[in-house]
């Protein structure tokens, strides 16, 4: 359940940085959905950084290291 929300976080994160980059280009900056997406953006990495957290203090997901 956990790994389902850390993937679909990280593909609203995906689909928010594409739309940030639509509105860049076809807005030529003249509006403020770009900053919207960005803002969108930022609270997603920061609710997707607490999520794994907390994932990760409840012993639901476990870190390795690389290469070991």
């Amino acid at each position: 359940m956990i790994k389902i929300l850390i993937i679909a976080c990280l593909l609203a994160i995906v689909v928010s940085l594409g739309s940030g980059l639509f509105h860049l280009v076809n807005d030529k900056g003249e509006s403020k959905k770009m900053v919207t997406a960005l803002t969108i953006r930022i609270a997603l990495s920061v609710a997707l950084f607490i999520l794994l957290f907390i994932a990760w203090s409840q012993g639901m997901i476990q870190p390795h290291g690389v290469g070991r």
